[in-house]
């Protein structure tokens, strides 16, 4: 244990630490947080939408959340050329950059609204499903702005403007986008939406079984004990989540929502219905044990914790207790395997619970409360959500008291070495 120890925090960590810098990765994830106020907004209107089934005369609330979730790709491909310029301090090319952006992302998916026949507004790619587009065509425009960043049309002692300058020097590569995208979608009716979406399609069957999404969820535990956060993995598994809480709606929308057809690698499922009690890994449990601990520095150290625990903000316990600790890291990587079966099993194999039907991603919502709302006021939801936590202590437990009484026998020491 102690040698694969040592190689994960001398050989794996420092490794993973490098990606998580790796200018795309914060790039992404940076603008994927940007957008996260329209997401928990276009949440509220979803909930509120429910109003519309019982008092018909409301205005339907599905009108503003089309105008927040509904455009997010839109947001995503003018945020990713953007933050790169911001990044690479290329600050008076990024306004311009994230405009085109936006022009290449639309020029890639309009063979699709046309073959639709749907207005631009209402099409389906500017939303959740066309997030991959977006990344795509956001990357390719803030590589071609980065080339030109320091090409100028002028010398430095040109007396013309800075402003006028500014726009000179801007053409090249507002043309180069333009025209990269006009060939391959007008010249070449290359279809760039409906193939970047089929080089990722064997993301989402992956991440949409059993093993899928318990490896994933796995590896936010192993990332997350590490003291790294599980935003590295944000380019991968957003994405994912957002088309498949879209399609869930669409099927809910439909009327064609099975048990079967449902998607549950959502946020509304993982963060605010079943599984991550506490935060990611289910830390509330550890830190109930922590407050009636032996140990005074653990009992001072869960009650510190416990008031954003419930709030499902876990940072504390993980940076003050988990993080490179294999007495507790262990029992968080069993969370990712154990708690992603289980709720699988009980939702999809044998549907006890309810997969949620509505997108709640709120996740700062207190349990039970927010599975109560996410599954529409479920009794067998809740009780399902508080079987997993009970759960989640009972695999925290023992190694929580092998943790105290090294801890206990390390404060008799001092307490015996002060006297």
């Amino acid at each position: 244990m102690k040698k694969f120890m040592n190689w994960l925090e001398n050989v794996f960590a420092p490794k993973l630490q490098k990606v998580t810098n790796l200018t795309w990765i914060v790039v992404i994830k940076d603008s994927l947080l940007q957008i996260l106020p329209f997401i928990l907004a276009g949440s509220i209107f979803c909930c509120l939408a429910i109003l519309n089934d019982y008092i018909p005369s409301l205005p339907s609330f599905w009108v503003p959340f089309g105008w927040t979730m509904s455009k997010i790709s839109l947001m995503v491909a003018f945020l990713i050329p953007f933050n790169y310029c911001e990044k690479k301090r290329f600050r008076k090319q990024r306004i311009l950059a994230g405009i085109s952006g936006l022009l290449l992302f639309m020029i890639f998916i309009e063979p699709n609204i046309q073959s639709a026949g749907v207005v631009g507004q209402g099409q389906d790619l500017y939303g959740a499903a066309g997030m991959f587009v977006a990344m795509v065509s956001g990357i390719v425009v803030g590589l071609i702005f980065g080339a030109f960043a320091k090409f100028s049309f002028f010398k430095e002692d040109s007396p013309i403007p800075d402003f006028v300058r500014q726009w000179f020097d801007a053409l090249l590569p507002i043309i180069l986008t333009v025209c990269f995208g006009w060939i391959l979608s007008g010249i070449l009716k290359i279809d760039i939406a409906g193939l970047i979406q089929q080089v990722f399609m064997p993301l989402g069957l992956f991440a949409d079984t059993w093993y899928g999404m318990t490896i994933i969820l796995f590896l936010y535990c192993v990332i997350y004990s590490m003291g790294i956060s599980t935003w590295v993995l944000t380019p991968m598994s957003q994405p994912l989540k957002l088309q498949f809480i879209a399609a869930n709606l669409a099927m809910v929308a439909a009327g064609t929502a099975t048990v079967a057809n449902l998607h549950i690698f959502t946020e509304t499922f993982i963060y605010t219905c079943y599984l991550w009690v506490g935060g990611v890994g289910a830390t509330l449990s550890l830190v109930i044990l922590m407050c009636f601990s032996k140990s005074k520095e653990l009992k001072a150290l869960g009650r510190a914790c416990l008031v954003p625990s419930i709030f499902n903000i876990n940072e504390p316990v993980v940076f003050g207790a988990i993080a490179w600790n294999p007495l507790l890291m262990v029992p968080m990587w069993i969370q990712g395997i154990v708690l992603p079966l289980l709720t699988w099993l009980f939702t999809k194999v044998i549907p006890f619970a309810p997969i949620p039907r509505i997108q709640f991603e709120l996740w700062y919502t207190p349990y039970p409360l927010s599975t109560f709302i996410s599954t529409q006021g479920s009794i067998l939801g809740v009780i399902f959500a508080v079987l997993t936590f009970l759960l989640s202590g009972l695999i925290w437990y023992p190694f929580f008291k092998a943790y105290e009484a090294e801890k206990v026998a390390k404060e008799t020491l001092l307490v015996n070495t002060e006297k």
